[in-house]
């Protein structure tokens, strides 16, 4: 297994663990919450055969990464981002994010100038801000974040299965997804920290990273399904369409938050072609 040390100001090391495949341009995946970096599968197996060299990591609290007590805040995130990058002395990268994964990559260019960053993709991405406020008004309501926390503290296997559900789109008249994917999410889900589960609930939910998205001075790629009910089109991906200066928008229509498995040829290609 291989791993990435991370020093936060504090003098504290975290391991990021992380894995690599293919060779050619640098691609470095950043995972949606509360999976893991393992989620990228059905990319990874797919874009080195296009000249790709793709890197995933776990965040810290998830996956094989360190699980700290914490912090777990969009600062400290980027700072992880930001030795990955450094420790493995990438150049000329293009960053996935998906879903809070999108915020990592807002940070990191307002806090270091997006170096080594050439390209930027975002997919499903929580960003530029998705709590509900006076300026805010198409964002999601405080009681709603507040449910979701109460529901992992009281049943953390039982709220994930649910949310899955509409993570995937899943009703009664639609079940893009087998169940045995959903109980492989479920699983890695659980892998996480608690802690961690929860107190990045919270960093992707209050954190404003409209002056953020500002900073992403390279060309983006923004990609939405406009059937999202985890992160909703309108104050996410709407929004940093018309933030990010010259970014291509391309929004999967009737596609839920986890298009990157419900649509993941389509996404393959869009992925290929942009890089």
């Amino acid at each position: 297994m291989a791993f990435i040390k991370s020093t936060q100001a504090d003098g504290e090391v975290v391991n990021i663990y992380y894995e690599e495949l293919g060779k050619g341009k640098n691609v470095v995946f950043i995972h949606g919450w509360p999976l893991s970096g393992a989620m990228w599968e059905y990319q990874i197996t797919q874009l080195p055969q296009q000249g790709m060299r793709c890197i995933t990591y776990d965040r810290r609290g998830f996956g094989h990464s360190d699980k700290p007590a914490g912090p777990y805040d969009y600062n400290t995130l980027a700072a992880d981002l930001k030795a990955v990058l450094d420790g493995l002395d990438l150049q000329d990268v293009t960053l996935v994010g998906f879903s809070m994964g999108g915020g990592e990559i807002a940070k990191y260019f307002s806090l270091y100038g997006g170096a080594r960053v050439t390209k930027v993709v975002l997919i499903s991405a929580v960003v530029p801000y998705m709590l509900q406020t006076e300026d805010n008004p198409d964002g999601i309501e405080q009681e709603v974040f507040d449910g979701m926390a109460k529901q992992m503290i009281d049943d953390r296997p039982g709220f994930l299965e649910n949310f899955n559900n509409d993570f995937y789109g899943v009703s009664m008249l639609s079940h893009p997804v087998s169940d045995a994917f959903l109980q492989q999410c479920i699983n890695a889900a659980m892998l996480a920290s608690p802690i961690a589960t929860l107190e990045c609930a919270k960093s992707f939910s209050s954190t404003d990273f409209r002056n953020d998205v500002l900073a992403i001075n390279v060309p983006t790629l923004v990609i939405h399904g406009d059937a999202d009910q985890i992160v909703p089109i309108a104050p996410t991906g709407n929004r940093s369409a018309n933030l990010i200066p010259g970014a291509k928008y391309v929004i999967y229509e009737g596609e839920p938050h986890g298009l990157w498995f419900t649509s993941k040829e389509r996404l393959n290609q869009d992925l290929i072609d942009f890089i």
